[in-house]
């Protein structure tokens, strides 16, 4: 599982909103230690201040899943990792970037300007056909 999961290009962020209703995005990540690692880039967005930052700044516990689709159906598999978020700062922030950079060839010429998110990884499940 933690193969791929290191090996996926994007996942699906979920958080959880102040009224209780979850929010679900698309994210580019990295995987390290058991920590997964995002930050807020500079595609086109109306703020840095994101939703997704909100909601883990109320409510850390997240889940970040990973699928494979194919048309051959021996070929699909999932994996779900729910953790703790927090905004990072300082070095291992710094760090983080890096392994983002070096991870995602637009992060090289574009680095992020927004948060920084560490997510411990506290639980990993998942599903294969094979």
């Amino acid at each position: 599982m933690w193969r791929h999961l290191g090996e996926a290009r994007v996942a699906r962020l979920a958080t959880i909103g102040p009224d209780g209703r979850p929010h679900l995005v698309p994210i580019t990540f990295t995987v390290e230690d058991r920590v997964i690692y995002f930050a807020v880039d500079a595609k086109p967005k109306r703020t840095t201040d994101l939703k997704r930052v909100r909601n883990i700044a109320a409510n850390p516990l997240v889940t970040v899943l990973v699928d494979h689709y194919d048309d051959d159906w021996t070929r699909l598999w999932w994996v779900r990792a729910d953790g703790t978020a927090r905004v990072i700062g300082g070095q291992e922030a710094q760090h983080a970037l890096h392994l983002l950079q070096q991870r995602y060839a637009q992060y090289r010429s574009a680095q992020p300007q927004g948060p920084v998110v560490a997510i411990s990884v506290d639980r990993l499940s998942g599903w294969s056909a094979t």
